[in-house]
């Protein structure tokens, strides 16, 4: 992962995400997913973009299955941003960076 992405995990996701102080995308992936792979780049682009400004990390759903579950992950990637401990948008499939910055630019 480059050096502005984070990794989250079930152990921290309340702290690390739900109780952030910023807005907190969190890119939900696994290692055998070819589009997840895919957009691996991009999510480096926009921690790298808006760093200092919004944390930018990603999530093994493989070894985190409650949090997955807990917020009706059923198709990876999945990337949703959230904000003040609430979901405010919710990507599926591989998305562009614009798609991405004109939607986190809406919440700052």
């Amino acid at each position: 992962m480059a050096g502005n992405v984070l990794e989250f995990s079930d152990d921290k996701f309340q702290s690390d995400v739900m109780d952030a102080d910023q807005p907190v995308l969190v890119d939900f992936w696994a290692p055998w997913c070819g589009p997840c792979k895919m957009l691996a780049p991009t999510i480096d682009e926009v921690a790298n973009q808006y760093e200092g400004r919004v944390r930018v990390g990603k999530m093994n759903t493989d070894e985190n299955h409650v949090t997955a579950t807990q917020h009706g992950i059923s198709a990876i990637p999945t990337v949703i941003l959230f904000k003040g401990g609430e979901v405010v948008e919710r990507f599926v499939g591989v998305t562009p960076k614009e798609k991405f910055a004109e939607k986190i630019d809406s919440h700052l």
